[in-house]
């Protein structure tokens, strides 16, 4: 007679080949984000009355069109925390082929009209912000930032992606 433990490891083994020959068994995947933000800045540190290039780059992983995105930038809890940081985004330039253009977007606020989307498969863009430091700036401490984005595709499937939190998007000030 067969131990309740045999027929139990019986039935999940049938189980399992039914799923797996009728395609239905979970997989193991090792495909990138559909649509990949990356950060990164000009230098890792700066002073009052300086200023840093953030960069974020928008990479499509899809084989369909980004047809859409949604994009903010938000300072991190901690760097909010410091009443004595002074600093504003001054300026936001698209890259592309010809060159850099100015944004179209709304800024930091919502970044996703910058990227010029339609961004075609295996297409990347960049946009890049200036942050200006005040020159009475208190500077003592990273300055970090999050973001969240969402990106629709002409699929009609869509990704999230965030809070994105990076330690690329943290610039010492000093």
């Amino acid at each position: 007679m067969r131990s309740p433990l045999m027929r139990r490891l019986g039935l999940a083994t049938v189980l399992g080949l039914v799923l797996a020959v009728f395609g239905l068994a979970p997989t193991a995947s090792a495909d990138p984000a559909p649509a990949a933000l990356t950060f990164s800045t000009d230098t890792a540190t700066t002073t009052p009355g300086g200023s840093v290039q953030l960069s974020m780059t928008l990479t499509n992983n899809r084989t369909y069109d980004v047809w859409f995105v949604y994009q903010t930038i938000d300072p991190t809890w901690l760097t909010t925390q410091r009443p004595d940081l002074k600093y504003s985004f001054t300026g936001c330039t698209l890259a592309t082929a010809a060159g850099s253009t100015p944004c179209s977007g709304t800024g930091p606020a919502n970044l996703g009209g910058n990227y010029g989307a339609t961004i075609p498969p295996g297409q990347s863009r960049t946009v890049t912000l200036t942050l200006q430091i005040a020159a009475d700036s208190g500077c003592n401490g990273n300055i970090g930032f999050y973001s969240y984005f969402y990106a629709e595709f002409s699929d009609s499937a869509n990704t999230n992606g965030g809070p994105v939190y990076t330690p690329d998007v943290r610039v010492a000030c000093a």
